[in-house]
């Protein structure tokens, strides 16, 4: 089932629910509807949580109705990836070592959009630890892309890209730890961006690498994508890395949407050879809709990004292996006896548990992490890994002093089919290749739809990055975009929900 509700952007939904046009009870509703027709075969979510999400839009209808003055996107619901905790409900991060743990407290993202006044929906799907570009590996069963069921909605963020696309959130959270908002939105036709390392808090996200994990906003605009930012958004004394400075002026910059004067700056690394004809068509075309915005394209070299893959997992599996430790079956999660032993150790029954409640990717990243940090090899691969990344940072200073932002397709290829890179980690890893040098030197980063392949139909992201803590940059620069290819188009490009009561799955 699907009502207008479903299909009007976050912005429409702000508005109607301020002039009194519809209750927050009638949208969130509609959504919930809308998951139980669809949902079945998309499998965005790992949680639903009706109940909850009504009670609070009964309470939010209540305050409006009795002239409270509420923030701007109370009232309007939203999906949380389930790699943030929230109280009272389930937090697996797609493991089945964590299935059944219900946290005791909030992430303070989490908090935040309580205190906006917005229904939790439920918790998405995602890839074990967000370790994955498919979310192919969440203990759960896969996420389909509402595109196509039988192709990836991107990884890790799958269910958050899917749940946006399907029509049944008009937002969601999401975490970029090397491009698990960007990637997921670029093969869905959906919009993430993930802030500055620091502009949004941390705390309560359970960490898989703690020097590039960033949780962000995902919507179907970039207006939408720029409200939640500013929920998002903010210095939190519980997070070490919090940058103490106020929030970006993200929501001016979508409206303003204004790129006249500004220098672009096409990633020679990020660009040609490799990348799918049809990705690389409608990133040209886009940039040549920036041109006519008014905007002036330049061309900048980042030698080391050609590094950037290969730091990135050094990095990441070295500090995954450090912060999966925790589970080890004696303080909360899953716990499984070996069999076969009476009175097993606890170093038995946490081998044991740590066998049967992580997947193969988490395996095999855990591995090579504890392999990158042991003695011998700790400066031979994650010490040089680090110096890469500094690298990398170097690349993105030279670079903004001759452009204002920087562009690239977000990803290769548009989405694949499943399985068709699952047995090939390198293969998979390679989808990540535009977006990790974002993640290296904590630059912000955004997908867009800039259009849909013409070899399958199927959605083409085009990333922009900005100047640390020059969010509002993005924002600018997607809005202008968004306009254009608006005007280009004459509708979005999810113009309307798909039809997904007659689809059938044969795959995954």
């Amino acid at each position: 089932m699907t009502t207008e509700l479903n299909t009007k952007t976050a912005a429409e939904l702000a508005d109607l629910l301020a002039s009194g046009q519809v209750s927050s009870l009638e949208i969130t509703q509609a959504c919930l509807d809308r998951t139980t027709v669809v949902d079945g075969l998309v499998h965005a979510y790992l949680h639903v949580d009706a109940d909850g999400a009504l009670a609070t839009a009964r309470s939010i209808d209540e305050r409006r109705a009795a002239g409270e003055s509420l923030p701007v996107l109370a009232g309007v619901p939203i999906a949380v990836k389930d790699v943030m905790t929230t109280r009272g409900l389930p937090t697996t991060c797609g493991s089945k070592i964590l299935h059944g743990w219900i946290p005791p407290y909030d992430a303070t993202v989490v908090a935040q959009i309580k205190a906006a006044g917005m229904p939790i929906l439920g918790k998405t799907n995602m890839d074990e630890f967000a370790m994955g570009s498919s979310t192919e590996h969440s203990a759960y069963g896969p996420t389909r892309n509402p595109w196509d069921l039988e192709r990836i909605p991107g990884g890790s963020g799958g269910g958050s890209s899917a749940v946006l696309a399907s029509f049944q959130a008009p937002l969601a959270t999401g975490t970029d730890t090397g491009g698990s908002i960007r990637q997921p939105a670029a093969v869905t036709g959906t919009v993430g961006t993930k802030p500055t390392y620091g502009g949004v808090s941390r705390y309560g996200l359970v960490a898989l690498a703690s020097s590039l994990d960033q949780a962000g906003p995902c919507a179907r605009t970039v207006l939408d994508t720029a409200l939640l930012h500013e929920v998002m958004g903010g210095h939190d004394p519980m997070d070490s890395t919090s940058i103490d400075a106020p929030v970006p002026a993200v929501v001016e910059a979508a409206r303003r949407a204004d790129v006249a004067g500004m220098r672009i700056g096409i990633v020679r690394e990020l660009t040609g050879e490799g990348f799918q004809a049809g990705v690389q068509q409608r990133f040209d075309e886009a940039v040549q809709h920036l041109v006519d915005a008014g905007a002036q394209v330049v061309e900048v070299s980042c030698p080391n990004f050609v590094y950037a893959l290969a730091a990135y997992y050094l990095i990441l599996p070295s500090e995954a292996s450090s912060n999966l430790a925790k589970f080890d079956a004696m303080r909360y999660g899953l716990r499984v006896f070996p069999e076969g032993i009476d009175e097993p150790t606890a170093e038995q029954v946490m081998a044991a548990t740590r066998e049967a409640g992580f997947g193969d990717e988490v395996k095999r990243r855990i591995i090579l992490g504890t392999y990158a940090l042991s003695s011998g090899y700790y400066d031979a691969y994650y010490g040089s890994a680090q110096k890469v990344r500094r690298l990398i940072a170097d690349d993105f200073a030279r670079a903004f002093e001759q452009a204002d932002v920087l562009v690239s397709p977000t990803a290769p290829t548009t989405a694949f089919r499943f399985g068709d890179k699952i047995d090939d980690p390198m293969a998979m890893y390679l989808n990540d290749i535009a977006t990790i040098p974002a993640n290296l030197a904590g630059v912000p980063g955004m997908s867009l739809p800039s259009g849909v392949a013409p070899e399958d139909g199927l959605p083409v992201g085009f990333q922009i990055l900005a100047p640390a803590t020059q969010d509002d940059r993005l924002y600018a620069v997607g809005a202008a975009l968004e306009a254009r290819l608006l005007d280009a188009w004459g509708a979005p490009i999810l113009g309307q929900a798909p039809d997904l009561t007659a689809a059938t799955v044969t795959g995954a």
